[in-house]
């Protein structure tokens, strides 16, 4: 008997995602864990960033500015690649905010105002926090031989790293004596 056009509809919608891959199940859930955990805190750490791009004030606020501005566009950069890694392997990736606040791990600031030095400070030891879970993220893709991922993690590691830097050195005082 022929399905008629709804119901074909109904049962694309129902099939389970099961994109095949030759990762072992366990592998599948491991890594489809571990990286929508970071897949969350790249959205955290996205919305934080702009957060405290559109609110920069200051001497230096067009440095900074523009500075915030960059590194958001490279952290959202990371998130499709993030996804579409989970699907590939046969996982599920996120499918909301509330599903983002329930596995993120950087922290949001809400305040009204935060003076710019805090807010580059705040931003340093998120993205440290996160350059160390992308190791640990790389050390679950690498346990199951999953060399995508981990080729992946390795450039979003030198990345987040790079900001970091970037950030620390924008909120250095330097002193006359060059020291």
């Amino acid at each position: 008997m022929k399905k008629t056009a709804t119901e074909e509809l109904e049962h694309r919608q129902a099939a389970p995602l099961a994109t095949p891959t030759d990762l072992k199940p366990a592998a599948t859930k491991d890594i489809s864990a571990t990286m929508n955990a970071i897949l969350a805190d790249v959205f955290a750490l996205y919305l934080k960033t702009k957060n405290f791009h559109w609110h920069m004030s200051g001497p230096h606020f067009r440095d900074y500015h523009l500075l915030l501005d960059e590194q958001a566009d490279q952290i959202f950069a990371m998130t499709d690649p993030i996804a579409e890694r989970v699907r590939k392997i046969g996982g599920q990736t996120i499918k909301s905010l509330g599903q983002i606040r329930s596995l993120q791990r950087v922290l949001d600031n809400d305040a009204e105002f935060v003076e710019p030095s805090d807010m580059l400070s705040e931003l340093r030891e998120e993205n440290q926090a996160l350059a160390a879970r992308l190791r640990e993220a790389h050390d679950v893709c690498e346990e199951h031989d999953d060399v995508a991922t981990t080729s992946l993690i390795e450039v979003w590691i030198d990345e987040t790293e790079r900001r970091t830097w970037f950030l620390f050195e924008a909120s250095r005082r330097g002193d006359s004596s060059g020291h």
